[in-house]
């Protein structure tokens, strides 16, 4: 099973002392950041949901925080973070899936389809692992 959560991190560079300068005086870029996703079941599998809302960051500045954690930055340095999408294998979207469906009441949804969509949106790609 392979999963990832990909975002897009908006990170400015200033100099973080006055006796300090860059030229220019500031320094902006954006990556893609990708971040594993843990096994169905197993501790963290709900940072989507804990995380997500309809395809996007829930909270804009949580999503900083834990952006700047995971790069080793300043929290000042990340300016902006952009759910893009899961990226997934079919072995994984289904144990995501069943994982899901064996307790829908903590999602307040109906269907797995609803969860799906409540927390990610269109933003899954299933990718073919038969090449």
């Amino acid at each position: 099973m392979d999963a990832r959560y990909a975002f897009r991190v908006r990170i400015r560079i200033e100099p973080a002392h006055e006796d300090v300068s860059i030229e220019p005086s500031s320094a902006e870029t954006t990556v893609t950041l990708f971040r594993e996703a843990p096994e169905p079941g197993t501790e963290g599998w709900l940072f989507f949901r804990n995380t997500l809302w309809r395809g996007e960051v829930g909270d804009e500045d949580y999503a900083r925080q834990l952006a700047a954690a995971w790069l080793g930055v300043p929290e000042r340095t990340v300016h902006a973070v952009e759910f893009r999408e899961l990226q997934t294998d079919q072995e994984y979207f289904d144990a995501l899936k069943a994982e899901i469906a064996a307790d829908l009441e903590p999602f307040k949804a109906d269907t797995v389809s609803e969860v799906i969509s409540k927390y990610l949106g269109s933003s899954v790609r299933v990718t073919d692992t038969d090449g």
